[in-house]
């Protein structure tokens, strides 16, 4: 077992959501995403406390905390070149350059476990909210 697996925990329930989410945005025609977070005193990665789906880039942006980390998961159908319909399904990984060492610590090392946890299949590091407007051309370049 890996030291973030003993570190960092995850509900059933959080488990569960994870699953249900993936599954069910799999062949969404509309954006999803969801919030995830860890708390500090605990290091359990849960949902941000709203429980939201988010269904636009710029709703997720409103609801970013200016100074702390988050792990953002993201199912956002488009259009490729082609003409055929792709659905990735991404983890931005959003670390603000004014969060403080012990966050960049925390979140850091959970990264790789919610990656895996959450089976995305690509990670998008994100420093603030702007970065969000240039997503749609980072995905259709994937």
């Amino acid at each position: 077992m890996s030291s973030e697996a003993r570190l960092y925990t995850f509900s059933q329930e959080t488990k569960d959501h994870l699953r249900k989410f993936r599954l069910g945005t799999s062949r969404s025609n509309d954006p999803q995403a969801v919030i995830y977070m860890i708390d500090k005193q605990t290091k359990e990665i849960r949902q941000d406390d709203d429980k939201t789906v988010y269904k636009t880039l710029e709703d997720i942006g409103d609801d970013l905390p200016d100074h702390s980390p988050r792990f953002i998961l993201l199912s956002y159908p488009l259009t490729l070149p082609s003409g055929r319909l792709s659905v990735p399904y991404v983890m931005l990984f959003y670390m603000p350059t004014t969060c403080n060492s012990e966050q960049r610590m925390l979140y850091a090392g959970a990264k790789e476990l919610m990656r895996n946890t959450s089976e995305v299949g690509r990670i998008i590091d994100i420093e603030s909210t702007d970065d969000l407007e240039d997503l749609p051309k980072t995905l259709g370049a994937a």
